[in-house]
């Protein structure tokens, strides 16, 4: 009940700010509807209704739905993934320090992480994409059929609901091995294709064509606060922090990540 609450306070709010940009088009009081995601969506929508394109002019509902899906799911699995990535690094400190030394030596210890310097950090990525193996924000695919269709020796109808289970796959031995619950990032050296038994066993954000449209986005944002807090920091898990991973829509730690950041290792700050 309360979920059904809050989705529905967010879609109203959502809507509110939509119908207001429109309002203010219509006045004359500004020439577009903002340079941000939802102004561009809405121009471009704009543009093509006026074309009569209708069979790609989003609704209001869709525009809102596209909204939730950006800022809020792309939020929460780009925090997800920051915070599983910050709990294995602070079990396994060999591999923070590797990361850190990367971080010092292709950013350095001031320098703001840009474009260039981003795509060079080559054992972080290693490491995002372990985090992702063990601890996918999203634990499984939901898929229908349009048509009936060959899946290998299954005969499967049209209206079929198929389920994905990227938890699983992530976890199989036949694919990764019998080390297959430990964590090393160095099985990734070789890239994600070459990571496990199956070029396409590793799928944290989908495959194909409805591959998740921010994924490259959110990989981007997190070696950016990654490399801030590797720049700064060094941590470890707290002692009353409890290994409890729970599925909420998305995978997370029950009871929260307890982590300790020490700085110039005579202070910390704790949360």
């Amino acid at each position: 009940m309360q979920q059904w609450s809050l989705s529905k306070e967010i879609r109203k709010c959502a809507r509110q700010v939509i119908e207001s940009r429109e309002r203010t088009a219509r006045t004359g009081k500004s020439v577009d509807y903002g340079n941000d995601l939802l102004g561009l969506m809405m121009s471009s929508n704009k543009e093509q209704g006026g074309k009569g394109q209708s069979n790609i002019h989003m609704t209001t509902d869709e525009i809102i739905s596209e909204l939730i899906t950006f800022y809020i799911a792309g939020q929460e699995t780009t925090t997800i993934l920051l915070t599983w990535t910050m709990i294995l690094l602070g079990m396994h400190q060999d591999w923070q320090e590797l990361a850190r030394k990367e971080v010092l030596e292709v950013c350095g210890k001031t320098d703001f992480p840009n474009a260039d310097t981003v795509n060079g950090l080559k054992i972080m990525g290693m490491i995002f994409n372990e985090s992702l193996r063990l601890y996918p924000p999203i634990i499984a695919l939901l898929r229908k059929t349009e048509k009936p269709m060959k899946l290998g020796r299954l005969s499967i109808p049209a209206g079929t609901q198929l389920q994905i289970p990227i938890l699983e796959m992530h976890h199989d031995p036949s694919l990764w091995g019998d080390n297959v619950n430990e964590f090393n990032p160095e099985r990734f050296r070789e890239g994600i294709s070459k990571a496990a038994e199956h070029p396409i066993a590793f799928m944290p954000f989908s495959l194909g064509p409805r591959v998740c449209i921010g994924q490259n986005f959110a990989l981007i944002e997190a070696k950016v606060a990654l490399t801030l807090i590797l720049q700064q920091f060094f941590f470890v898990i707290s002692p009353n922090y409890i290994h409890a991973p729970v599925h909420s829509f998305t995978l997370k730690p029950q009871f929260g990540a307890q982590v300790i950041l020490h700085m110039n290792r005579d202070k910390y700050l704790a949360f």
